[in-house]
């Protein structure tokens, strides 16, 4: 390969920023203890991140397009660094989700520029191993998240893992600088400000809506108020997207089958597979007495699994239909998910296990698969917004599956607990509430709490993935007939600008 360094700069930036997707997790009853957060707080930890990821991703593709994405991508790193020292430094649970929310900002900003800048330096046999070397890298973020969060947490504490963020910023801001060209999109082009206000808006107030369902009900004042604010967001973004010159999303596209079927398969995903780990976790340290370093390695089985089949999927199943990895992957890790709701008072986290390995095969089947499915649905025109569309939608997928995971864990639980008490256990607070109810007792409702989340799961998932094989399938292109290289070139392309919108 020609050169190493703007490979390196930008797989150092990606692995910080997904890590921090999922590094949290076995941490979070550690952060509850000592910062004294609710349930609520700790949603908003791991949300408050996913959303500022989900909501800025495609206007800043855009922005970066304009002003030069190594410029983006450096200011990116940076503002990233600061906001992980603050997280590191905060002292209550306000401080600690206000910067998580703002390295989110920072994380959009690498994002959305990692796939055009490796474009811009390879092509060729160069760009394909280049993304097969970050594809490998996006898996393997995900994968160690939760186990070298529990060793860091389990060590030297909960804040390093925000810490450890500041030498690598320094070095991939060093390494950027020094080895990648700068780059811009097409002149003429505009950033739809009022378009990622809009989904902004949309996105955090749909989410903040569930999670106040969870504490006030879901008639409560302020839950109806905050679903009709994220209502008038959602239909302000559509006014605006079409009119605008350069939209965030082309709005035809949603005529596609193939297109919406992807985005469902999509944003299911990221919420479905991934959305109740964080329960779980907190289930396994504060009731079944784990170290977060064990908590963290109990998911290996859906980690090591998905890498496995993921590699699998790219080289023996070259050529399988998109409905068919997607869809039928989405209903391996619906199936998983139902397989993991059969807790009771006196499971352990081997339970788990039968359900994890389904979850890790379906993952295998759609991670790999569902940006090349997006890509496929659309005008080559239009495969950045496509590629910036699937990414926002995932990181969506997350941040609601958290909130509405948590509100379905609490309500379940207040039926064998008084309401403040099922959210204090549902935030890690079994320690206190001890001495008031019988161990029995706590296992049992944290248990028929996620019981009721993971179905719910479940059933999103098989509905999603019965929406994906019907419609992705309704609206595959028929091409013509050509040699099979020719496809896959064209895809190959594609995906060296999915992350710009």
């Amino acid at each position: 390969m020609r050169s190493w360094g703007t490979l390196t700069a930008v797989c150092l930036g990606t692995f910080m920023l997904l890590l921090d997707v999922t590094i949290v997790v076995v941490a979070l009853p550690d952060m509850a203890g000592s910062l004294h957060a609710s349930l609520g707080d700790l949603q908003w930890v791991v949300d408050g991140y996913a959303l500022a990821l989900a909501a800025l991703l495609l206007g800043a593709g855009a922005a970066a397009d304009i002003l030069g994405r190594r410029r983006v991508h450096v200011v990116g790193v940076a503002l990233f660094a600061a906001a992980s020292l603050l997280c590191g430094l905060a002292s209550g649970p306000e401080l600690l989700v206000a910067a998580r929310a703002l390295q989110g900002i920072g994380g959009a900003a690498m994002f959305a520029t990692t796939l055009p800048l490796l474009a811009s330096v390879y092509q060729g046999r160069q760009r394909s191993a280049a993304l097969g070397v970050w594809g490998a890298v996006s898996g393997g973020a995900a994968a160690v998240g939760p186990v070298l969060g529990g060793l860091i947490a389990e060590g030297p504490g909960w804040r390093w893992i925000f810490y450890v963020n500041l030498p690598v910023s320094v070095v991939a801001v060093w390494l950027t600088l020094r080895a990648v060209p700068e780059s811009r999109g097409p002149r003429g082009m505009r950033v739809d400000w009022a378009g990622t206000a809009s989904f902004a808006l949309f996105a955090g107030g749909a989410t903040y809506a569930v999670v106040r369902a969870g504490e006030d009900g879901w008639t409560a004042p302020a839950t109806l108020t905050a679903f009709a604010a994220a209502a008038l967001a959602l239909a302000a973004f559509v006014l605006v997207e079409r009119r605008a010159a350069h939209p965030l999303l082309d709005l035809s596209l949603l005529r596609r089958p193939a297109f919406v079927g992807t985005m469902l398969g999509a944003f299911a995903f990221n919420g479905v597979a991934f959305g109740g780990i964080a329960y779980l976790s907190i289930w396994m340290q504060t009731l079944l007495g784990m170290s977060p370093v064990r908590a963290g390695l109990t998911l290996l089985p859906l980690t090591a699994v998905s890498m496995v089949v993921a590699v699998l999927v790219g080289r023996l199943l070259h050529g399988v239909p998109a409905w068919l990895t997607v869809g039928g992957g989405l209903l391996l890790i619906a199936s998983g998910t139902l397989c993991q709701a059969v807790l009771d008072a006196g499971s352990d986290w081997t339970a788990l296990v039968p359900g994890f390995v389904l979850v890790g095969v379906g993952t295998g089947f759609v991670a790999p698969t569902v940006a090349g499915a997006a890509l496929a649905a659309v005008p080559a025109e239009r495969s950045g917004m496509a590629g910036g569309a699937v990414n926002t939608v995932r990181q969506l997928g997350y941040a609601l599956g958290v909130a509405v995971f948590g509100t379905v864990l609490t309500s379940r639980m207040t039926g064998r607990l008084p309401d403040g008490a099922a959210r204090a256990l549902a935030g890690g607070g079994a320690g206190a509430l001890r001495g008031a109810f019988p161990e029995h007792t706590l296992r049992a409702a944290f248990a028929s709490g996620l019981d009721g989340a993971l179905v719910v799961a479940g059933l999103a998932g098989t509905v999603a993935g019965a929406l994906v094989l019907v419609l992705v399938r309704a609206g595959r292109p028929v091409h013509p007939k050509t040699s099979g290289a020719a496809p896959e070139k064209k895809t190959a392309a594609a995906e060296a600008t999915a992350a710009r919108g």
